[in-house]
């Protein structure tokens, strides 16, 4: 009987075109594990593609290998077929005009003429006989590309690899180890027990790309002795630690830099710094450059210096921008640590997002909106054992 290891390889040594994919809401171990496979794969002589919905924190990880090979949208995924028989009469010219937004195609027969019956139609198959999804706890996680085409990810065989205890195991392979600081140290294990050889200096830093991105450079408390000695070992088979930390921890532009300060002088804390959390006016992005996309890497840094917290919540204000009157709304951005579920802690106020993290939008004022969410929070996280 083969091992799960070997029936990925043997699944993946008979498909010639595959599609590999990740989480609509990117983080550095999905990128980079999508990057390190579609390497490998290229390595073993596949068509493949990389595709995920667009996100707009992105370009923190523009530094990968191959990273300009994403697409954002799965195209031409499955050919219409038009068949006609020509068995009796012969054709001497084919031409198609578009009219009517009608596309018509005008068949000249050399001798006798077409009637219907010699006329049929069909869908083809798939682009893509094998989907590989990294880092994705179920299908709905990868958003648009799989909401457009349900039936290719239904009718199409699935390696799912992760290492999240809440995936849904959705694929015909699992390869799911929630023993694992993050996919990529699945994927290294994997490349390593088909042929270290393999591993080259860019799939490498692929996969430490993810394992310090997740583990915030091995800060983390799920960290192991087998997740240090994989990074050991990616860093003697040529991964660029020093690029990689550059990247992801000491690029900070200073407008980032501005709205951090800015974020610490109004934190607050509660529940012995269980729960911490902030205000930001719309006023602050202004005058420091910054988007609300630029509030992940704020709560990136109250983690990373704030071991005691588990939840971290961030309330701010945008102002519309498809009116002209500055009319402002509010917005929460709930991030929680380990087994709290953000979008269970707040479901009374219908937030959006996932499990990890969880947006909420309100017209109400900022003030208001910073009170309701902390309270519901602190209520909620009394009746918890954490």
């Amino acid at each position: 009987m083969l091992t799960q290891e070997q029936q990925i390889f043997e699944q993946i040594k008979k498909t010639e075109r595959i599609l590999v994919t990740f989480r609509k809401t990117w983080n550095g171990d999905s990128v980079a594990s999508a990057l390190a496979m579609y390497l490998f794969l290229k390595k073993l002589d596949k068509e493949v593609d990389v595709v995920a919905e667009k996100f707009d924190q992105s370009n923190l990880y523009s530094f990968l290998p191959s990273y300009g090979e994403i697409k954002n949208s799965i195209e031409n995924l499955r050919q219409f077929i038009i068949s006609l028989d020509i068995e009796n009469v012969k054709v001497n010219q084919i031409k198609y005009k578009v009219k009517d937004n009608a596309l018509n195609f005008i068949i000249s027969p050399k001798e006798g003429f077409f009637n219907e019956d010699d006329i049929s139609s069909k869908s083809g198959d798939f682009k893509y006989d094998l989907i590989i999804t990294l880092d994705t706890p179920d299908l709905e996680f990868l958003g648009k590309i799989y909401d457009n085409d349900t039936e290719f990810f239904y009718n199409t065989p699935i390696i799912n690899v992760d290492h999240h205890g809440s995936n849904e195991e959705f694929g015909q392979i699992n390869q799911v180890d929630i023993t694992a600081v993050a996919t990529s140290e699945i994927l290294f294990s994997l490349f390593n027990k088909y042929s270290r050889d393999v591993i080259d200096e860019d799939i490498a830093t692929c996969l430490l790309s993810g394992m310090i991105s997740k583990t915030r450079s091995f800060k983390t408390p799920n960290v192991t002795p087998v997740a240090l000695s994989s990074a050991a070992q990616l860093i003697s088979m040529g991964a660029r630690r020093e690029e990689i930390v550059n990247f992801l921890y000491r690029s900070r532009p200073l407008s980032v830099l501005k709205l951090w300060g800015r974020v610490l002088a109004r934190l607050s804390s509660a529940l012995d710094d269980k729960l911490v959390w902030s205000s930001i006016k719309a006023s602050d992005f202004e005058n420091t450059e910054t988007t609300e996309h630029d509030l992940n890497e704020v709560v990136d840094e109250l983690i990373v210096n704030m071991p005691r917290v588990k939840i971290v919540v961030l309330v701010y204000e945008v102002k519309d921008s498809s009116t002209d009157d500055n009319k402002k709304h509010s917005k929460a951005l709930i991030y929680s640590i380990k087994n709290i579920d953000s979008l269970n802690i707040v479901k009374e106020l219908k937030p959006e997002g996932t499990k990890k993290m969880a947006m909420i939008k309100s017209e109400k004022p900022r003030e208001d909106l910073e009170k309701e969410v902390i309270k519901l929070i602190k209520d909620k996280l009394d009746k918890l054992p954490i």
